[in-house]
């Protein structure tokens, strides 16, 4: 059975005018991206089959992909993956209905970037030393069951595992912490996100006036040698705003197009 035709919504720009952005649609056809306009505001589109896009990497990078060209020379609200219309239409419609929430919206964000930054310890050996260094409880319930048979030290050990793992999340948040602090003098905004495993001590996004990024970039330089022997940072973008403007649209007919 031939899957029906719809069109993808990849972002909503401030144009006025038919832009193309070359073949480069989602799911490997060559399908062109262009926009579809409304009073000054433009959804960036392509054609698609009307299916749920698996959230594979290859996906995710052709979406966001779409969504760095079209950042290059305009603003973006980036959309929600796999947002497939039914037709050219329900694009216009979405346009003219949330014409204000998008006008406003694309006046908030003109201007600025999202930078990532995550900080990870460089050495846990290291840090879980000066845990040990900095809490006498520990270091003395490590002491006591040293002398004991390992038999009788099971409770003591697990004792210690938690005491730690309390010691090593006080300690993650407090150098989180000051992180920030830096970091959100020159945003406009910032999110913070899970963090995982032992080593990662940060996961944020920061929304930063384009005219600061400079600013910022020293910011981090700053950080990055305070910080030289004991937190490695991992510092990405500039990128569209997906921490701050993440468009959900759901069609009714979509909806019903997908139960069948």
């Amino acid at each position: 059975m031939k899957e029906e035709e719809g069109v993808y919504v990849y972002c909503i720009i401030e144009v006025d005018e038919e832009k193309r952005f070359g073949p480069i649609g989602m799911g490997g056809r060559g399908d062109q991206v262009h926009t579809i306009c409304f009073q000054g505001l433009a959804a960036v589109v392509s054609d698609s089959s009307i299916t749920k896009y698996s959230i594979s990497r290859e996906n995710m990078m052709a979406h966001e992909r779409v969504i760095e060209a079209v950042m290059k020379d305009h603003t973006v609200l980036p959309v929600v993956f796999s947002t497939i219309a039914t037709s050219p239409e329900d694009v216009r419609e979405l346009l003219r209905a949330r014409y204000a929430e998008f006008k406003n919206m694309l006046k908030e964000i003109e201007g600025k970037v999202e930078l990532g930054v995550r900080a990870l310890w460089k050495n846990k050996d290291m840090i879980f030393q000066e845990i040990l260094e900095e809490n006498g409880d520990i270091k003395r319930l490590k002491e006591s069951i040293a002398a004991k048979p390992p038999d009788h030290t099971y409770a003591g050990r697990v004792r210690i595992g938690e005491m730690v793992k309390a010691a090593l999340e006080s300690k993650r948040e407090k150098e989180e912490k000051e992180i920030i602090k830096m970091l959100k003098e020159i945003s406009v905004q910032y999110r913070t996100h899970k963090v995982y495993g032992d080593s990662m001590i940060m996961n944020a996004a920061f929304l930063v006036d384009k005219a600061r990024e400079e600013e910022f970039d020293r910011r981090m330089d700053e950080l990055t040698t305070k910080h030289e022997h004991r937190i490695v940072f991992k510092y990405v973008g500039p990128a569209p705003p997906y921490n701050f403007v993440n468009i959900v649209v759901a069609w009714r007919r979509q909806t019903d197009v997908f139960a069948r």
